[in-house]
């Protein structure tokens, strides 16, 4: 079960607001559209808010990943992994390809995630890659490092990352709030969805990741999304992550690369 709680492909591979805090919208009804996840997976998270970003209506189902339902082993009969979105009666799996099918399907509704120019579109699905195949692997290896040189080691690798992560902010953003711009977009959705586990996997490992001496771009960043309304209700506590995670580091967990 840990093993698919931080693997990207369970968890993943599995116009305009006012304010910084992105305004309410009114949910619109749709028929048959069912999220089925793990309420740890930052994957499942991701997909939560953007369907709470576009304000559309959806049942959640949580998953046991020990007893994996038919619902999921029919809608996902390849890696058998969460997030699955499931609109009528076909299945769509995969964390970003889920945010793309909510985007494009539900164009007219609710605030656009992926940038309008196909060549700033191309740039955030080259950056999701790079914070999934670079954050995720160094973030859940140091819920259960080896030893005191593994840990520095993936710290050191994750500052790394993260200054990276600082530059393309600093161009994407072009000096607004978020990488969308004036609102929240594709990037900050898919960063996002980490932003709780990172300060909980701070807690187990005693270390500081997210360093706004090193990155106080991204640090002031985290601090506005975490006001807007699609991010507060779908991240979880980073109370209750880092008991998962604890947990986790008892069962001799040691982390897993993303898929």
């Amino acid at each position: 079960m840990y093993e698919q709680i931080t693997s990207n492909s369970l968890l993943s591979k599995d116009k305009k607001i006012v304010s910084i805090q992105q305004r309410s919208l009114p949910q619109v009804k749709m028929e048959g559209v069912k999220l089925l996840g793990m309420w740890g997976s930052p994957f499942a998270i991701r997909a939560k808010m953007v369907l709470e970003h576009k304000g559309l209506s959806y049942q959640y189902l949580e998953e046991d990943l020990s007893n994996k339902s038919e619902l999921l082993l029919k809608h996902n009969p390849i890696y058998q992994k969460v997030p699955v979105l499931i609109h009528g009666e076909r299945g769509i799996c995969e964390s970003l390809v889920i945010l793309e099918y909510i985007d494009e399907n539900w164009s007219e509704t609710g605030p656009s995630v992926l940038p309008a120019s196909p060549y700033e579109r191309a740039i955030a699905r080259f950056w999701a890659v790079y914070i999934d195949d670079k954050i995720l692997p160094l973030v859940v290896g140091l819920i259960n490092f080896a030893n005191e040189e593994t840990k520095a080691k993936h710290i050191a690798n994750l500052h790394a990352a993260f200054e990276i992560l600082e530059e393309a902010f600093k161009k994407c953003s072009a000096g607004k709030d978020f990488f969308g711009g004036d609102s929240i977009g594709y990037l900050d959705m898919t960063l996002g969805c980490y932003l709780a586990w990172i300060r909980a996997v701070e807690r187990i490992s005693e270390a500081k990741l997210l360093d706004e001496t090193k990155v106080p771009l991204l640090a002031e960043w985290e601090k506005r999304i975490l006001t807007v309304d699609c991010v507060k209700k779908a991240l979880p506590s980073v109370e209750k992550l880092e008991v998962l995670g604890r947990e986790m580091r008892a069962e001799g967990y040691q982390g897993s690369s993303a898929n």
